[in-house]
């Protein structure tokens, strides 16, 4: 008779670290979550199958590669799609980490001499300075009160996946020889038309509400019809405050001295898809 329990189950894989999101379990929608007391989560090392996932080039591209590993890798989180764009560099991060330990190397050019070195980064401080921005401040313009969110996962996904293509046709159009110059300037006015927007589109998912006097609208379809017909100031001011709220949840320069010039410069981090999940040599 076979057994109900496998009797291997004590042999597989504990969590290797634990996590609190920059969200502190904000803005997740409900059931999506599963925050313990302490709101720290467990994190699971990757599996072959998660390795194998995250290598699959259409998993990457949209998106399904990044929501499948954290779900097998973070147990408390049920729908990794809609969790807040904020709190995925630190999950993947952390899953890095549980998966291959908290050094990691990276490769910089020096601006000063050209000279290219790699450099261990320890991930732990990584982690220490992604913070979530100040969503509870709202922004106050005349008689309106302007409250933010983050985007979601899905969102942010998407976007970006439409504004990829809309650059992919503007480089088809391009380097086509079978468009008239004047088919490729129609074209390319179009393209670039679409790309803005979806980029006036895109900070309709970052506002939370808007209050006036009379009414608090969180409808995201007005919020977006507003976006696109309010004042250039405003609008200004709005898009301003998103993108500070973004850069903050954003990875931090790492700090680099050229081994070759002892130049000293700072090194942007790319959560690169194709390196990122991949051992310490």
């Amino acid at each position: 008779m076979s057994q109900n329990t496998n009797p291997l189950k004590q042999y597989f894989r504990q969590p290797a670290i634990y996590v609190r999101l920059p969200s502190n379990g904000d803005f997740w929608e409900e059931g999506a979550l599963n925050l313990p007391v302490n709101k720290e989560l467990p994190v699971l090392p990757m599996t072959a199958i998660d390795e194998i996932t995250y290598r699959t080039p259409d998993s990457l591209f949209n998106g399904s590669a990044v929501t499948r590993v954290i779900e097998s890798c973070v147990p408390g989180i049920n729908d990794a799609w809609v969790a807040p764009a904020s709190d995925i560099p630190t999950l993947l991060v952390s899953i890095r980490i549980a998966s291959y330990g908290h050094d990691m190397e990276m490769g910089s050019t020096c601006p000063e001499c050209e000279t290219t070195g790699e450099y261990t980064i320890d991930l732990r401080a990584v982690l220490d300075g992604i913070a979530l921005g100040d969503y509870a401040t709202p922004l106050k313009h005349g008689d309106l009160e302007i409250t933010f969110q983050p985007m979601n996962y899905r969102q942010q996904n998407d976007v970006n996946q439409q504004q990829f293509d809309q650059q992919r046709t503007i480089i088809n159009v391009q380097t086509s020889d079978q468009l008239t110059d004047e088919e490729k300037i129609a074209q390319l006015n179009q393209a670039l038309e679409r790309i803005t927007e979806l980029t006036v589109g895109a900070l309709k998912y970052s506002v939370a509400s808007i209050k006036t006097p009379s009414v608090l609208v969180t409808d995201v379809n007005h919020i977006g019809e507003f976006l696109q017909n309010c004042d250039r100031k405003l609008f200004t001011e709005i898009r301003n405050r998103i993108v500070d709220l973004r850069e903050r949840s954003e990875f931090k320069p790492i700090h680099v001295t050229c081994d070759n010039c002892k130049h000293e410069y700072d090194q942007i981090l790319n959560l690169d898809q194709t390196s990122f999940f991949a051992p310490a040599s």
